[in-house]
């Protein structure tokens, strides 16, 4: 089953590798988008089975940009995996308490993402 997936990251690399993965090796579309504003426009406008998106953002950073998007009841079920680089232990607490479904760390396997997120949002 093919499913859509945004991924929201200011870091260009970081947009390309993930999508490209996701594409390649799960077969997903994928949409992208490089800030806060943007992903929660595009979530709204197509609706992905999931959202990867990213903590440290100019502007509107990832916890605001959750919040947001859990404010439109259009939005609002759709599940969100946080990436980051901050794994220190309280970082990753206070990531889980928002209530995304998991706080996936950066630098990500490519090879590994899309099998990642199946497990964790139960696709499997």
């Amino acid at each position: 089953m093919s499913r859509r997936i945004l991924i929201i990251d200011d870091e260009d690399d970081i947009r390309q590798v993930a999508a490209l993965s996701l594409e390649t090796v799960a077969g997903w579309d994928v949409i992208v988008a490089s800030s806060g504003l943007q992903g929660i426009q595009r979530a709204a406008e197509h609706q992905p089975d999931a959202i990867l998106l990213d903590v440290m953002m100019p502007g509107m950073d990832g916890p605001t940009t959750f919040r947001e998007l859990r404010r439109n009841p259009v939005t609002a079920r759709i599940p969100v995996l946080l990436l980051t680089a901050k794994v220190q232990g309280a970082d990753q607490r206070r990531f889980a308490d928002l209530g995304v479904e998991a706080v996936l760390t950066k630098p990500f396997d490519p090879l590994t993402l899309a099998d990642q997120m199946s497990h964790i949002l139960g696709w499997e």
